[in-house]
């Protein structure tokens, strides 16, 4: 069944309909249904473009959470062959938010680290809501120089309302992890290619995240904090988040605007979990293109690159 949002309702009333006579058309209802429920299927699908054309940032954020939205494990199945997840951060423990290993993508050896949030109670609870501790970014850490030590790019698939924020982590060095991460980021010399496949929220997101290539989901965010702590920040509640999502230019077309990310993959009508074959079939195609214009290039002319990139946004007059 599909779960609807709030600013969907009126769709979901529609599709509701449509799925009342097919039910009643089923048990052989005594009137021919099929005009009716191509009429509801024709309006239902129209309010869909209609909704879908015009989000605003706070709706985008809530597309980008919906629970039916493909997962890190689900982008592995689909599109990684032979995964060998790698545990452990060497130090600690083995953080679940975030799993990484070895795999076959489209017939090239690669490195796959992602955030996991979970699809169910159970799963949720074991991968923290895709709520990263320390010994995940030092996992992280330990998986990308293993990558750069057999000259394999590194992907990253980003999907975290942000780092745990705990006392656990804290007492374990959180910012210390989050900023050793980042740092292997844009000093790695093979390619690294990172997807926002739905939150990408703080430094959680941007530890994992700091790539030659930057590519969002049609209806992913990808910001600093999360509309409800901006809010609580500013506005000393979280009231306001509808206010602070606008603000915060979070959507994947105001962040290509200015330069954060690279390209962006469209989503199916309604999100992508309305699609999610296609959407991550698109999003290995960009995944793939990307690598291929980054390949042969000289492991420092990569690191140059990369610094160069990050270091111009956000400067005044750079196109």
């Amino acid at each position: 069944m599909t779960t609807y949002l709030d600013f969907e309702k009126p769709i979901a009333e529609l599709e509701g309909k449509v799925e009342e006579l097919r039910r009643l058309a089923a048990q052989g209802a005594a009137v021919n249904l099929d005009d009716e429920v191509t009429r509801l299927e024709t309006k239902a699908a129209q309010l869909l473009r209609e909704t879908y054309s015009k989000l605003t940032p706070w709706q985008k954020t809530q597309v980008a959470r919906h629970p039916q939205r493909p997962h890190f494990s689900d982008y592995i199945a689909a599109l990684v062959q032979d995964f060998t997840p790698l545990a452990g951060d060497r130090a600690y423990a083995d953080d679940k938010a975030i799993i990484g290993g070895l795999g076959q993508f489209r017939g090239r050896p690669v490195m796959v680290i992602g955030h996991e949030k979970g699809n169910d109670t159970k799963s949720r609870l074991k991968h923290n809501f895709g709520m990263a501790m320390p010994d995940g970014y030092r996992k992280a850490v330990r998986l990308m120089t293993m990558a750069e030590k057999f000259g394999l790019p590194v992907i990253t698939l980003v999907d975290s309302a942000g780092a745990y924020p705990g006392v656990s982590a804290e007492e374990r060095g959180q910012a210390e992890a989050i900023a050793r991460s980042t740092e292997r980021c844009l000093t790695l010399g093979v390619p690294l290619i990172s997807l926002i496949i739905g939150e990408g929220m703080s430094g959680g997101a941007i530890a994992i995240a700091a790539g030659d290539r930057v590519i969002m989901l049609e209806h992913s965010i990808y910001s600093v904090i999360t509309p409800e702590g901006c809010s609580s920040i500013l506005w000393r509640s979280g009231e306001k988040a509808q206010e602070a999502a606008a603000a915060l230019k979070l959507t994947a077309q105001d962040l290509l605007a200015i330069h954060v990310i690279d390209s962006i993959v469209p989503e199916p009508l309604g999100g992508a979990h309305r699609g999610a074959e296609r959407v991550m079939s698109d999003a290995g195609d960009a995944v793939d293109l990307a690598l291929v214009e980054l390949e042969g290039i000289a492991p420092e002319a990569l690191r140059r690159a990369r610094r160069e990139k990050f270091l111009s946004i956000g400067r005044v007059g750079v196109a």
